[in-house]
């Protein structure tokens, strides 16, 4: 991987990835006028390395891996903590970007409050509710054990842990 811009990788518990990642497939499949992909089908590609943006596993280590070799040329994100502590995780990010917040800024709070973006349309045609853990609201017992034992098997001494991903 060669990369010249401090990049940075936001990633997210991989269950709940490939949930969000279904709801936009299917968003876009239903502009297309293309039948829903059934979720379990869904599945079954994502484990077989099946992905519009290649396969996930390889994408996420990649970074990880990079971030832990080039600190100062890849900063990766967890989705989990970005949630849990916003300020800490954006400022993080606005230094490794080289434009640190201000004390004016940080002393004003929230930045775009109304949700909209600098082009003027709602975040939901990007974003779904956001919730860590949601997958739990869609993949039966026997999905989430094939996804456990898949997070076990790819991520195994990477050191790399996504919280709240094998309960």
């Amino acid at each position: 991987m060669r990369l010249i811009y401090p990049t940075s990788s936001l990633q997210g518990n991989p269950k709940d990835n490939f949930i969000s990642l279904w709801h936009i497939l299917n968003k876009q499949r239903a502009l297309m006028n293309i039948n829903p992909l059934p979720l379990k089908e869904a599945l079954d590609l994502f484990c077989d390395g099946l992905s519009p943006l290649g396969p996930f596993w390889d994408h996420v280590l990649g970074y990880w891996k990079e971030s832990l070799e080039s600190p100062q040329k890849i900063l990766f994100l967890k989705y989990e903590d970005m949630k849990k502590d916003s300020r800490s995780e954006l400022k993080r990010l606005a230094e490794f970007l080289g434009y640190p917040f201000l004390w004016e800024e940080e002393s004003e709070g929230d930045v775009n409050k109304n949700g909209m973006t600098l082009l003027k349309f709602e975040n939901k045609e990007l974003f779904r509710k956001a919730e860590v853990g949601d997958w739990k609201n869609y993949l039966t017992p026997k999905m989430a054990e094939r996804f456990d034992y898949l997070i076990e098997e790819k991520l195994h001494g990477s050191w790399l842990v996504f919280e709240n991903c094998l309960d």
